[in-house]
Parts: C-alpha cells; sequence; structure tokens
C-alpha cells in the first residue's frame, strides 16, 4: 500500500512537469506568434550593403554594365557588391552615391 502511494506520488509530479512544460511551449509559440508583424517590419527594413546598392540601381534603371562603366569597374565587380561576396572600396561607395544621387551617408544608413 505505501509503495502504490510513492507510485501514484511520482506519476502525479512526473504529470506536472508535463502539464507545466506544455504551458511554457505554448507561451513561447503565443509570443512569437504575436511579434511576427515586428519581425517582418525589421526584415523589410534591414538590408544589406549589396541589398540597397540593387535597390537603388534598379530605382534609377541602371544596368551594372552602367553603373561598372560609370564609375570604372567591372561589371562582375558590380555583381559580387550586390551577390553581398565583396564590398566597394571606399572611393568607389562614392562614386556609386554620387551617380544614384543619394549621399554615402544616406546609403549607409539603409545598411543594417
Amino acid at each position: 500500500m505505501f509503495m502504490a502511494t510513492i507510485i501514484g506520488f511520482i506519476g502525479l509530479i512526473i504529470w506536472g512537469l508535463i502539464i507545466a512544460f506544455l504551458v511554457l511551449i505554448a507561451r513561447a509559440l503565443l509570443k512569437y506568434i504575436r511579434t511576427k508583424d515586428t519581425r517582418e517590419e525589421q526584415a523589410a527594413v534591414k538590408k544589406s550593403l549589396g541589398e540597397a546598392l540593387k535597390a537603388h540601381r534598379t530605382r534609377c534603371k541602371m544596368t551594372q554594365e552602367f553603373v561598372a562603366e560609370s564609375i570604372g569597374v567591372s561589371r562582375q565587380a558590380v555583381s559580387k557588391w550586390e551577390l553581398g561576396t565583396s564590398d566597394p572600396s571606399t572611393s568607389n561607395l562614392l562614386a556609386l552615391a554620387k551617380l544614384f544621387g543619394v549621399s554615402a551617408e544616406d546609403l549607409l544608413k539603409e545598411v543594417q
């Protein structure tokens, strides 16, 4: 009889822990779901330098080739900058900003 009571008590503890764990998971999921708008907004605001460069280039209706010729680099260099595999030098960044009609500071403000 004493062993049955102990086993029953241990069973209650285990079930209590399982229920507490499920409640914690449910709370975490609800918090995550409620922050969806915030996460989407942050993703829209945060850009890589390459994404910002591509956005300005397409806004100005320029091709990578035109940008490359205008600042004196290869088209592949412009492609690498937009893909994020490399970054433009400071002088090229200033030339890009001038070409796109924005300040270098404004160009970098968009970057994450």
